[in-house]
């Protein structure tokens, strides 16, 4: 029999989890003005403000109502992650300030940015809302000039190039892990939770982790490679996704030059040995595609 939701209120925020949660541990550390409690991954995130300073709060350790696994699972995989976030710290990605264990959980706090997430799926539910409602920052994104999309792309690529210098692979990186502030023009990661030490392979099958929409056909493979030329493929979906028909790949769709069409079209290529070798060779030939 499923146990009826049970409503928690922190200061003037509400939301629902499958069970009851102690929460104390976050009040102590300012007041508690926003919630993202619609993920499935187990983690829910707050907005905490003191002293007129915000942070962005990352929590393992109760049951989202959207959440149907092991809270110890979620536990385990986000303090797993924190060594990425030092490792692979850069202005692009969102800046980790703290981490602790809490009685029943873990938290990692973060600086606030003040950007808006570009697959809000808790606000607009279903790809037609998100590509449609004049709200959706997704929506909003696409409605910016292709030179500010290309600068935004710029600041995608940088961080990953960086992080495949540092000798890692861009796992489960997809539209929900950007973040834009569309007043300063702004580009930041937000989600670097999976990604994972090159060479590795894909021990899940056809559910390793990712959007489908983002995923190489070796993320839905079992025992095959992830490595640089999964990264370039990433990158080369992502470029559909900001600057085309996300999966409808025609030129018709495409926003940007044909070069700029070409290199991402090679980049998504099923048969990896016709992609670029890594992201250094990927954004070499995307910065000279931009001028022609």
């Amino acid at each position: 029999m499923n146990q009826q939701p049970v409503l928690i209120k922190l200061d003037s925020v509400e939301f629902k989890l499958q069970g009851q949660h102690d929460f104390s541990w976050l009040q102590s550390l300012g007041k508690v003005f926003c919630v993202f409690d619609q993920q499935d991954s187990g983690n829910i995130c707050f907005g905490i403000e003191k002293g007129g300073k915000k942070l962005f709060v990352k929590y393992a350790g109760c049951k989202p109502m959207d959440f149907s696994g092991n809270p110890r699972d979620a536990i385990l995989r986000l303090s797993t992650a924190i060594p990425l976030y030092t490792t692979l710290e850069h202005p692009y990605l969102i800046k980790l300030v703290d981490h602790f264990e809490t009685e029943n959980g873990y938290a990692a706090i973060f600086e606030w940015f003040n950007g808006e997430c570009l697959h809000s799926h808790w606000l607009f539910v279903g790809e037609a809302f998100k590509h449609t409602h004049p709200d959706s920052p997704f929506y909003k994104y696409k409605q910016l000039t292709v030179e500010r999309r290309l600068h935004s792309l710029d600041a995608i690529y940088e961080f990953h190039r960086y992080v495949e210098s540092k000798g890692y692979i861009a796992v489960d990186f997809y539209d929900g892990s950007i973040l834009y502030d569309f007043s300063q023009d702004i580009t930041k990661i937000c989600d670097i939770d999976f990604y994972r030490e090159a060479p590795s392979v894909n021990d899940i099958g056809e559910k390793f982790w990712g959007a489908r929409r983002s995923k190489s056909p070796e993320e839905f493979t079992l025992g095959a490679p992830i490595d640089s030329k999964t990264n370039v493929f990433t990158m080369g979906a992502i470029a559909f996704g900001l600057l085309g028909g996300e999966m409808d790949q025609s030129y018709s769709k495409w926003e940007a030059n044909r070069s700029l069409y070409e290199v991402a079209l090679r980049a998504i290529s099923k048969e990896r040995e016709k992609r670029y070798n890594n992201i250094n060779e990927f954004k070499k030939a995307w910065d000279t595609a931009k001028i022609e």
